[in-house]
């Protein structure tokens, strides 16, 4: 009776052992985040594309959207202390509430509507968006640690499913949009307030599947959580935070690609729905030429993401993805002109394609580039993204009403150029410093050559 006692108490300790050392698979995570974002953003993306098309009067749907990112930008530069105190799941379910708020003041589209939620969204999607970047790297590296595996490769993989999920949301919620809306005679549409509704039950969905996601218990947000930490102390250590990276020379370099990410966003939204598809498809056509757009956008963005190995192969694929969108600009700047039939319809549904496909690369990619290049300093990292990437969507929703197409496309082309001279300099610098330091690091730890190959094979770019 004893030994059987005694089996009994050995039990629960062997199935302990057993769970302890059995790693954690943050993969689950992964599909839940990735669904929630799809989730929400189809309801919003869908919403963000009919804005300067719907709310037309006295450019309250340009206005507002030039308001948010003005609103986002700002936050930013706080964006990674908030997710400090909250966490990245606390932030990540806070931020959607904007989301949600932004949905809703369209079914009473005024300035007394429409400038406040713009103005909240700003706040909520400076923290949901720093708070993803966050949660995706702090679970990539877990699960690389976990389970012995390269870290580069498991960002772009984890980046790669997000990003294509991300990205359908302009496919999926623009077939809703296509589905509902109606042009009627006189120029006018109908069933705006029904799909409204239909997002808002969607983002609602969102958010409850945020509730299901993991806890992140890092190291970062172990000390965030300790009451001795005062407000002074956060706020020194963000304005480091943010003098150290731009003082960082790897972080100039790409400074650049992120303003053109955010150029070419607010020009699929505001310039290309406006001036090139509406003419040629209709406001209802918008939906359907978005639709495009997602779906190359999900498919590369996937795509992308498996090719990722490291800062080499983030430089081929994002030139790949920049090409891409070239040829939509000097197709439009040199010679594109509105036309009917076939050809009429086909063109814009080719040049969302283009498009599509170069921001599902730039999307994976800067991400990626991000968790290798900044993993112990994510928050900021990806705070600077958004500074820059929403400044740039900003800019473009404010001067869009007063420039010409024309001068547009030249901006774009101009900021794509420098953006690419920015990556490939900051990657011949890394390989060009590549062997220095791989010497240095050999003597001074005295590895034998098979040895130090294998450990910096874990560690590189």
């Amino acid at each position: 009776m004893e030994s059987v006692d005694s089996c009994d108490e050995e039990a629960p300790l062997v199935a302990d052992s057993l769970q302890v050392l059995t790693p954690k698979n943050y993969t689950r995570d992964v599909h839940i985040l990735s669904c929630a974002f799809l989730l929400i953003f189809l309801a919003y993306g869908a919403a963000q594309n009919l804005e300067t098309t719907v709310n037309t009067e006295g450019n309250l749907g340009t206005i507002s959207l030039g308001i948010l990112y003005t609103s986002f930008t700002c936050f930013s530069l706080v964006a990674s202390l908030v997710v400090r105190v909250l966490g990245s799941k606390n932030a990540l379910i806070l931020g959607t509430t904007g989301y949600w708020l932004f949905v809703a003041a369209n079914l009473f589209p005024s300035w007394y509507t429409m400038v406040p939620a713009s103005l909240y969204l700003g706040f909520a999607a400076s923290i949901i968006w720093v708070g993803e970047g966050t949660y995706l790297t702090s679970a990539a590296l877990s699960h690389a640690s976990n389970h012995k595996l390269h870290e580069g490769t498991v960002i772009g993989s984890f980046n790669g499913e997000f990003w294509g999920m991300f990205a359908s949301h302009q496919f999926v919620g623009n077939l809703i949009t296509l589905a509902v809306l109606k042009d009627n005679k006189g120029g006018s549409t109908s069933g705006t307030t029904l799909l409204f509704i239909v997002f808002l039950g969607v983002i609602t969905l969102g958010t409850i599947l945020m509730c299901f996601l993991r806890k992140e218990e890092d190291k970062g947000e172990k000390e965030t959580a300790d009451a001795s930490v005062n407000l002074y102390s956060y706020l020194v250590s963000l304005l480091k935070s943010i003098t150290t990276l731009l003082a960082d020379v790897r972080m100039l370099l790409i400074i650049p690609l992120f303003a053109y990410s955010g150029l070419q966003q607010a020009f699929v939204w505001a310039e290309f729905t406006k001036e090139i598809v509406t003419p040629a498809l209709g406001v209802s056509g918008v939906g359907g030429a978005m639709a495009v757009y997602g779906a190359f956008d999900a498919i590369c963005s996937l795509a992308a993401g498996r090719l990722t190995t490291g800062l080499p192969s983030i430089t081929f694929i994002v030139s790949g993805g920049a090409i891409a969108q070239v040829v939509v600009f000097l197709w439009i700047l040199i010679n594109y002109s509105v036309t009917s039939g076939v050809l009429g319809t086909l063109y814009p549904l080719i040049m969302a394609a283009l498009l599509g496909i170069g921001d599902g690369v730039l999307n994976t990619q800067l991400s990626a580039l991000l968790g290798i290049l900044f993993k112990h300093d994510t928050e900021g990292a990806f705070a600077q993204l958004k500074v820059w990437q929403c400044a740039s969507i900003a800019v473009v929703f404010f001067i869009g009403p007063y420039i010409s197409l024309q001068a547009m496309l030249i901006v774009m082309v101009v900021g794509i150029c420098v953006a690419l001279v920015g990556i490939l300099f900051l990657t011949i610098q890394a390989s060009n410093s590549s062997p220095r330091i791989s010497l240095r690091f050999q003597l001074k730890s005295g590895w034998t050559a098979p040895e130090f190959l294998f450990r910096i094979r874990k560690t590189e770019y």
